[in-house]
Parts: C-alpha cells; structure tokens; sequence
C-alpha cells in the first residue's frame, strides 16, 4: 500500500545499515521540505502530543473519501521534520479512503524507526500519525 516515495525511503534504510546514517539520512529528507509560512503555523495546526513544536497543514483536493490528501509540515527539530518527511512520503497524494486504510505501525515497522527512537519521538510520531489520520476521517464524511 506504501507510496513509491516511501518505498525508496525503505529501499535507502535496508541499504543504510548504520543507524547513524539513518538518522542522517531522515534529518536530509526533512532539509529538503519546503519552510511553512509562519502564518500557517497556527495553533489550529500544531500537533499536540510532541515534545517538539510541529505543524501539519492539510490541503485537500475534492470531497468525499475520494478526496486527495495532501500536506505539509515543519518542526523546529531537525529529526522531526524528518519524520514529518517520511509520513509526507507515506501519505501525500492518496484519497481519504487510502489514508485511512494505510497501516501507518506496519509501515513505519519497517524502517525500525521505533526501535530506535526516544520514547518522545515515538509518541510524537504516533500523534502526527493521528492527526492525519483524524483530517482523513473528518474529510471523507464531507
């Protein structure tokens, strides 16, 4: 179900052996986003539940649960904006239906990003992945 974006990101980590270049590798992929307009870091749009400020801005194609999900993102911390990266990857670009139908733990399993990050970032993650999650549902009812 992932994104061929994703899937590269997985291709990249199984040939990245070192945790070390993996971690560099997730901090040059959130260098590579675009900065959000400080008008859109609003609280509406921060992520509550991350020991880092993050921001995620829905921008949504269409209506319905055939509706395309799009977004963008920034954190003032380097790793996180490059675990923002790797769910732009995952979920940019699918319907509502796709979104909600991605298993975002079996996904991000594969790159062993749990295994390897704080308990903190862990469950910042966990409450981007909600987030997204809860636009996706709230957007397919429409």
């Amino acid at each position: 179900m992932a994104q061929s974006a994703f899937e590269d990101i997985a291709d990249t980590f199984e040939f990245l052996e070192d945790w070390e270049d993996r971690y560099r590798h997730v901090i040059d992929l959130g260098k590579a986003m675009p900065p959000l307009d400080e008008n859109q870091k609003l609280p509406a749009t921060k992520v509550e539940g991350c020991a880092s400020q993050v921001w995620l801005v829905p921008e949504i194609e269409g209506e319905g649960s055939s509706a395309v999900f799009r977004f963008q993102g920034e954190s003032d911390a380097m790793i996180v904006r490059g675990l923002i990266a790797v769910l732009h990857a995952l979920y940019d670009g699918l319907t509502m239906a796709e979104v909600l139908a991605v298993d975002a733990s079996a996904e991000l399993a594969r790159l062993e990003l749990n295994d390897h990050l704080s308990a903190q970032r862990s469950n910042g993650l966990k409450a981007m992945v909600q987030r997204i999650r809860d636009i996706a549902r709230a957007a397919a009812k429409t």
